[in-house]
């Protein structure tokens, strides 16, 4: 399979980002990204018996849930870290990286992806071999972080900014060509044009609950792309970052507990697959 030299690139710095952060993530934005998980199956209309396949499992939140409906669980992630923290939780995990997935054709009823997408640096072709593995008229899920955003997301980044980070240079970054509008529209019409039936895609809002120290722990332990950027800084700067950052929780309103409300926007769409390609896993 022929890709690029960014794609390559976007997907080696996506693999390193993650490696041996299962933990830091599980305590901090792994509680943000199980927000979604119950439409997220409802999408998929996971029940008892389904066969489903969680793809980018992370520490299998969304495996554990559809196991909580009696479904017969399957997952797969690309970090060999999160895949032994989800074992951990009783979930069948294996190390798979899209868009290559050890599985038959339309061996699964249905397949959630939380995020996912976010992270692989061929989307479409990972599309096409999601719904290889579903069968004809089996249901797909995804979440993604799309082009809106609430300003509980941007809250990290305009800390970095005002105390000065400069973004280190091995950022995963993402083709262009393999690129495409973070929307509704075009995330259901990449669905369709990956051969699934009657993609529909809508926004999600919600208030994030998390304690500021809780919410800076998950950048200062290396998670995701602001964790790359802060963990690059020298120790003035990651001063300056967080005095900012202390500034700026004080726009969020905080609940009984001391957590500030974090407003976010995410993206989640369904479809049914069509027949798949007939090809098997070599």
């Amino acid at each position: 399979m022929i890709t690029s030299g960014a794609t390559a690139a976007f997907d080696a710095a996506e693999r390193a980002m993650w490696a041996g952060r299962a933990r830091a993530y599980e305590a901090s934005f792994g509680r943000l990204c199980a927000h979604p998980v119950p439409r997220l199956l409802d999408a998929a209309r996971v029940a008892a018996d389904t066969k489903v396949l969680d793809v980018g499992t992370g520490t299998g939140t969304a495996a554990r849930a559809a196991r909580e409906r009696d479904a017969r669980v399957r997952a797969v992630d690309a970090d060999p870290d999160m895949v032994a923290r989800a074992r951990l939780h009783g979930i069948a995990a294996e190390v798979a990286v899209l868009p290559e997935l050890p599985f038959l054709d339309g061996e699964f009823d249905a397949v959630v992806g939380n995020f996912v997408l976010n992270h692989v640096g061929r989307p479409r072709a990972a599309l096409t071999e999601l719904r290889r593995v579903l069968r004809p008229g089996g249901r797909i899920a995804l979440t993604l972080w799309g082009t809106r955003r609430g300003a509980g997301q941007d809250l990290l980044g305009r800390a970095c900014a005002a105390g000065g980070a400069v973004p280190p240079a091995y950022l995963p970054r993402l083709d262009p060509a393999e690129d495409f509008p973070r929307t509704p529209d075009r995330l259901a019409a990449l669905l369709a044009e990956a051969g699934f039936d009657a993609p529909r895609a809508a926004e999600l809002e919600w208030d994030h609950r998390a304690g500021a120290e809780e919410w800076w722990g998950g950048a200062a332990g290396g998670i995701a792309t602001i964790g790359l950027v802060l963990g690059a800084q020298d120790a003035g700067t990651v001063v300056r970052i967080r005095a900012e950052y202390d500034r700026l929780c004080a726009e969020f309103a905080r609940d009984g507990e001391g957590r500030l409300a974090l407003p976010h926007v995410a993206l989640l769409a369904r479809a049914t697959a069509r027949p798949p390609l007939s090809r098997r896993p070599g």
